[in-house]
């Protein structure tokens, strides 16, 4: 494996942990403040839209077609011609996103209630829903513009820094929730738009994170726009199936946000929770190496260099794999515990705690289905195949619509979550075999020969937790946060101990290489990003 692929997923890695830890204390802030009720029901539809458009943009299309064209300009027509398709990009997905906006305030009623026709019936959750829509829609072109950064950077191997960019985004909600929520009564709105409004300031302060560095390297804005241009055309051309073709997550998702309206107050707020809990491991464990090892993909396959192609796809595999699975495995085990121990605070009580671990527990299994489609689809696009993955993806949303619909019949919101964690690893069986006949192969048999180390490693592992867990249950009563801490942490201490020397005792490589990397950057420190 790399050298370089482990220290840019690191370094992604350690940027990421960052964000996605202030995420989870977001999620901590506001459920203690709004609990799973109807506020927080309203505020996560509200803001599903521009989310699911955040996350294509941030992880799906925009990865997918314009890093891939972008490092081709530079590695084949210099930084000159780079910077000028950079700013033709992000001026045209400026105005098709300010178009969207303009519409979707227009027509936000009729939205909401197709999203969310239950909410009707409940006195003013409508109406909130509505209202805070409208609010958030501005949030689209600040990501767009915001992506559009984060992938010049990427494509110049500047990986920090565009990583820690959406801790802005949680950050300015945390403060938000501190400073301006409280005078949102005084001004006769609704508590929860404080939330909404500080989810502005959030994209905005990703740009204002990203612009000096970008200018650092050369780069100035400039109010370009040419339709005709061929790069341009071909990331908007590329975008339009790439969006579809990383869309199933999101998509999905989204059809459970539709569903659990349905399900009674709560649902959609249980469910967005468990998501956001496991987003964390996502983030670290799959976005961070996909997008680390992007722009060495898009490099193989602009010199049509299959066998490099091959060694850094199925490399990045087997990082993600021994990441994810240990992952996997504590999420099942410690589900109830981490759930506790993070948001049952305030207006979160214990029965809010136990559904967002069923649904935790239901998401989980989906984990490395959703890692690897971040590694995977976007390696289609860099051998300008945006067809496979289309096909792939919608295959996966039809998939994810029948259990679902099946299985919220039989399990209720918890089934949701179960369908989409399906779904999402019949997406990325799709593509891993379509994947290994385009690249001759994905090294099979010592992928084989790590999955099997890394789930006896695992399997350790959990029996560890699990004990420690029960001991400590007994040792340690109470339902305090710093008790629960104190068993969370220790338990998952003791699964790390064991899986550390499972994976020496059957010399796992990528868990070696990935300790060593982790290791060494404690004592190096954080280079520039």
């Amino acid at each position: 494996m790399s050298t370089r692929l482990v220290r840019s997923a690191g370094l992604i890695g350690a940027a990421t942990m960052t964000s996605r830890v202030l995420g989870v204390v977001r999620e901590t802030v506001l459920a203690a403040l709004f609990g799973a009720g109807n506020d927080m029901d309203a505020f996560n539809v509200a803001f599903r839209i521009p989310n699911l458009l955040r996350d294509l943009f941030a992880e799906g299309a925009m990865s997918a077609a314009f890093v891939a064209t972008f490092t081709r300009h530079l590695a084949t027509r210099g930084r000159a011609a780079a910077w000028r398709l950079g700013n033709l990009v992000m001026n045209a997905l400026v105005a098709i996103t300010v178009l969207c906006v303009v519409g979707a305030w227009v027509f936000a009623p009729g939205i909401v209630r197709a999203i969310a026709p239950e909410y009707a019936a409940i006195p003013g959750k409508l109406d909130l829903t509505i209202i805070l829509t409208r609010i958030m829609l501005p949030f689209i072109p600040l990501v767009a513009l915001s992506v559009a950064m984060m992938g010049m950077l990427n494509s110049l191997r500047r990986f920090f820094v565009p990583a820690l960019s959406p801790a802005m985004f949680n950050v300015a909600t945390i403060a938000a929730a501190f400073t301006i929520v409280p005078l949102m009564p005084r001004l006769g709105w609704p508590r929860i738009a404080g939330i909404a409004i500080g989810t502005l300031i959030g994209g905005l302060g990703q740009i204002v994170l990203q612009w000096p560095v970008l200018r650092r390297e050369g780069w100035r804005y400039a109010p370009v726009l040419e339709n005709r241009d061929p790069g341009l055309r071909e990331v908007l051309l590329l975008m339009a199936p790439g969006t579809l073709g990383l869309a199933a997550v999101q998509v999905n998702v989204f059809v459970n946000t539709v569903l659990a309206t349905g399900e009674g107050t709560g649902a959609v707020s249980w469910l967005n929770y468990a998501f956001r809990i496991m987003y964390l491991p996502i983030g670290l464990f799959g976005a961070s190496i996909g997008t680390a090892a992007l722009p060495e993909i898009a490099r193989h396959a602009a010199v049509e260099d299959l066998a490099g192609m091959r060694r850094t796809v199925s490399g990045a595999l087997r990082l993600m794999l021994m990441l994810n699975i240990p992952a996997t495995v504590g999420l099942l085990l410690l589900a109830h515990p981490i759930v506790a121990m993070l948001l049952e605070r305030g207006r979160f009580g214990p029965a809010d705690s136990a559904a967002t671990a069923a649904a935790l527990m239901c998401y989980a299994p989906g984990l490395i289905g959703y890692s690897t489609v971040k590694i995977a689809s976007p390696s289609f696009y860099s051998l300008r195949d945006s067809r496979t993955p289309v096909i792939a993806s919608a295959v996966a949303v039809a998939t994810n619509l029948a259990l679902n619909l099946t299985l919220v019949r039989v399990l209720g919101f918890q089934g949701l979550a179960l369908g989409t964690a399906m779904a999402a690893i019949v997406n990325a069986a799709i593509l891993l075999v379509w994947l290994r006949r385009r690249l001759g192969g994905l090294d099979g048999r010592r992928n084989a020969q790590a999955v099997a180390a890394i789930v006896a490693a695992s399997a350790a592992m959990g029996l560890a937790v699990w004990l420690t867990q029960h001991a400590l249950e007994g040792i340690i009563a109470g339902r305090g946060t710093l008790v629960r801490a104190v068993r969370v942490f220790t338990s998952i201490g003791a699964g790390m101990i064991v899986l550390t020397g499972a994976a020496r005792l059957l010399r796992i490589e990528e868990f070696n290489e990935a300790l060593g990397r982790v290791t060494s950057r404690a004592t190096d420190g954080l280079p520039r990003g």
